[in-house]
């Protein structure tokens, strides 16, 4: 396994364990809810963590960047499914915008690790 690959994969993990952290937040009632915050809790530090292993490879800004541009999208969605939370035109050009600034860091950047 090549070091891009371990760290996008790491990268990888890293979102889903935000996403999943953040559901468990809407669940937690501010912090009302014992277990959905404790679940919380331990998925940030999980999601942090394998942010951590990912910038062995992957520049800081990049990993970031991406880190949060797919845990936005990925969180709308969850939120959508999940909580049947909506969403108006205005969100949808915006994160279409953060889906177009994760695809020009990936396929024009040469500051990312490939």
């Amino acid at each position: 396994m090549t070091p891009a690959f371990a760290s996008y994969s790491a990268l990888a993990l890293a979102i889903v364990f935000e996403v999943t952290a953040s559901a468990f937040l809407q669940q937690s009632a501010q912090f009302t809810r014992p277990w959905p915050t404790l679940a919380m809790v331990l998925f940030y530090v999980a999601s942090f963590y394998a942010l951590s292993v990912a910038i062995r490879a992957i520049p800081l800004s990049i990993a970031y960047a991406i880190w949060g541009g797919v845990g936005i999208i990925l969180t709308a969605t969850v939120s959508f499914v999940l909580f049947r939370q909506m969403l108006d035109a205005a969100a949808f050009v915006g994160i279409g915008l953060i889906v177009s600034g994760v695809l020009v860091i990936n396929l024009f950047s040469q500051t990312s690790a490939h």
